[in-house]
């Protein structure tokens, strides 16, 4: 029997640790710049160093690393033992200040979008003394932040700090209105994680998952999601024994794994943690893929992350379920039982709308990858418009602000299920719209369009950034008001009317909505090359620089490399179905062709006519032949692609991915006429319905 208890957070330096082994004064300090983002003293670095190594050494840790999240998505780690040389040539175990404080890894060998030059080697990691140092393979992780030599923020973490920071410092500017002395506001995430488990050996045969981590090819199995049979559906149980162990590594390292469940495709599963503090949730979420993967490799599965691996059933997301707090405990973004008199929650709600209104280029921009383009608007994922959510009850509130009318707060109601056995249940005010975009959901706002291997930091700093613009001007406003109730008021009326637009509560996956959406003057991007030009318009460069988030060179150094990640990303998944037409698939096609025509052949040598196998093996040829010159075309389209990383990310999105795609068409239907033994990768059916 687990104790679960006793298991959560027994590989992590948290709180109690720290109580444990530090000096009282000490940990106070440590606490301070955790809880109230103060700098912390150089001069307490030596103490909790120490005290660091002995606790992972007592946990069996040998080595330690700096981790850390370069722009590739992924973290990164560096390790270095503990051993230091003695004079009669054993070792002791020693672990600095210095060391906790400081690294040096390779700047020029991560993407950096033009900040650092081949030769320009060196790069700083800096700890992040707000999340909490855990074990993780008998090495002591260490959250850090990664800048340049020169000082350019080559990371992740960073800008979501600095981001952190700037909504903090604007919030507690407007609660100070409302007679409301606040340290400090943090932004909480819980970020949903979608995933699919196959068999490893199914994976094995299969390179365009090991290569792009989709499939490239693939004709649809006779039963997919149809029957609507596997969401919510009994675990299965080599899955269950999957998520039990899942949960067991995740609560170590004090991850709050709270709800696992089948999703909706066949082989799809989710998990959701509770609530954490936005930099802690986003080392956590890269914790939990990591984690993922680990934990299905024990079991015999792999886990795919990308947000589309198979063609025709739902892809992956990952919902950002985003809310502000201040460090007294108070959700800025609840309503309370009326919400229509709550100023505080309307302002705060205003300033939201205002920022996804003003920003949604970058809200965007930061879901823009080629895979999560697959699934945008495709009736498994919000469209590539950005809209809001917000509800019947608070629409009308709202309304009622703009046009003066007079406003009756709805009564929650009980409702009755029909069946004397069940008790009433209370029926919300408002029901949930899982088709939009960025959706009120109670207490806090969920982003759903994230894909599922997305480093929620990006979307968080965009939220974060945006939101603390909006709260500044209105505190701006209003701090020179003579008039605070009336001058609050009319902001509120203004700004909800000016932004209105946003406000969509119907069917986003409607074929009329992207025409309203036009009407009202909503950006349709509907790829990552239409989206990524935007990042650097002026206003977004003036929101990022005048908040400290980003400097404008930062700003253009991550728009190049998200396009260089797009346009590399398009070239392995061409190389890829080039080499699998090449090797498997075409000699496959050709090989069954010859044995039934060598059928043929038998048969007609003895005088039997088979019609019905000679139209196939003609079919056969014609296919094939349709599938060199698809594979032709494709290798052509390939050898045109313009130097520009812009250019080249229009040009693979226009010629490359339909030129896969025709091929792909044509092969996947071959795949329906050859027997099963002659097909080289195993099919949807097997991999989607194993044991």
């Amino acid at each position: 029997m687990r104790n679960i208890p006793e298991l959560f957070g027994s590989m992590v330096f948290n709180e109690a640790a720290m109580k444990e082994r530090l000096p009282k004064q000490v940990y106070k300090a440590l606490k301070r710049t955790m809880t109230q983002g103060t700098a912390l003293d150089p001069a307490i670095a030596d103490v909790v160093a120490n005290a660091m190594k002995d606790w992972a050494i007592s946990k069996g840790a040998t080595h330690f690393t700096h981790w850390f999240q370069p722009m590739t998505g992924i973290t990164a780690e560096k390790h270095d033992s503990f051993i230091s040389p003695s004079n009669d040539g054993t070792v002791i175990m020693e672990f600095s200040g210095k060391e906790l404080i400081k690294g040096e890894p390779d700047a020029s060998s991560f993407p950096s979008g033009g900040l650092r030059a081949t030769f320009e080697a060196r790069g700083y990691t800096a700890w992040d003394p707000t999340s909490y140092a855990f074990i993780k393979d008998n090495t002591l992780c260490i959250p850090t932040a990664f800048c340049s030599y020169t000082g350019e923020v080559l990371d992740k973490k960073t800008p979501l700090l600095r981001s952190m920071d700037a909504i903090s410092l604007q919030a507690c500017r407007v609660l100070k209105l409302f007679g409301k002395d606040v340290g400090r506001v943090t932004t909480t995430v819980g970020p949903e994680q979608e995933y699919f488990l196959i068999d490893k050996a199914d994976y094995a045969k299969r390179p365009d998952l090991i290569l792009a981590g989709r499939t490239l090819f693939g004709a649809k199995a006779p039963k997919g999601q149809e029957l609507e049979d596997h969401y919510f559906g009994s675990i299965r149980p080599r899955v269950k024994a999957f998520m039990e162990d899942l949960d067991d590594e995740l609560w170590q390292l004090g991850i709050y794994s709270k709800t696992e469940h089948n999703e909706v495709a066949p082989c799809q599963h989710e998990m959701a943690p509770i609530f954490s503090t936005t930099n802690i949730a986003t080392d956590h979420n890269q914790l939990t893929m990591e984690v993922i993967k680990k934990v299905a490799d024990r079991h015999g599965f792999v886990c795919l992350l990308h947000e589309k691996p198979f063609e025709g059933i739902n892809g992956s997301g990952k919902h950002n379920n985003w809310s502000i707090s201040t460090d007294a405990g108070e959700n800025l973004l609840e309503p309370g039982k009326t919400p229509s008199a709550n100023a505080q929650f309307l302002l705060f709600l205003t300033a939201v709308i205002k920022a996804v209104d003003e920003y949604q280029d970058l809200l965007r921009i930061s879901v823009a990858t080629a895979g999560n383009d697959h699934r945008l608007g495709a009736n498994e994922a919000p469209p590539a418009i950005v809209s809001m959510f917000i509800g019947e009850e608070l629409e009308a509130i709202l309304d009622a602000i703009v046009s003066g009318a007079d406003y009756t707060d709805a009564a929650k109601t009980m409702m009755s299920i029909g069946a004397a056995v069940l008790p009433p249940i209370p029926k919300d005010t408002t029901d949930r719209n899982r088709t939009s975009p960025f959706a009120f959901t109670g207490n806090k706002f969920e982003f759903r369009m994230l894909g599922s291997s997305l480093n929620i930091a990006c979307p968080n700093i965009m939220l974060n950034t945006a939101v603390a613009e909006e709260l500044r001007q209105f505190a701006d406003e209003l701090e020179t008001a003579d008039d605070f109730d009336a001058a609050l008021g009319a902001l509120i009326r203004r700004e909800v009317a000016a932004h209105r637009r946003i406000i969509f509560n119907g069917n986003g996956y409607g074929e009329e909505w992207p025409i309203e959406a036009e009407k009202r003057g909503l950006l349709n991007l509907k790829s990552t090359p239409d989206a990524l030009p935007h990042y650097t318009d002026e206003k977004n460069i003036r929101l990022f620089r005048s908040h400290g988030v980003y400097t404008e060179t930062e700003m253009r150094s991550r728009q190049e490399i998200q396009f260089e990640e797009y346009d590399k990303t398009l070239q392995i998944e061409a190389l890829t179905a080039l080499d699998m037409l090449g090797k498997q698939i075409i000699p496959a096609a050709i090989a069954y062709s010859g044995k039934v025509a060598s059928s043929i052949s038998a048969k007609a040598a003895i005088g039997i006519e088979v019609p019905d196998e000679t139209a196939l093996a003609r079919e056969l040829a014609e296919k094939t032949a349709a599938l060199l010159q698809k594979r032709a075309a494709l290798e052509k389209a390939l050898a045109a692609v313009p130097a520009d990383v812009e250019q080249a990310a229009h040009y693979y999105h226009d010629t490359v991915l339909p030129a896969m795609e025709q091929a792909r068409a044509v092969a996947d239907g071959l795949e329906g006429k050859i027997a099963k033994e002659d097909w080289p990768f195993p099919s949807y059916g097997e991999m989607l319905f194993y044991i």
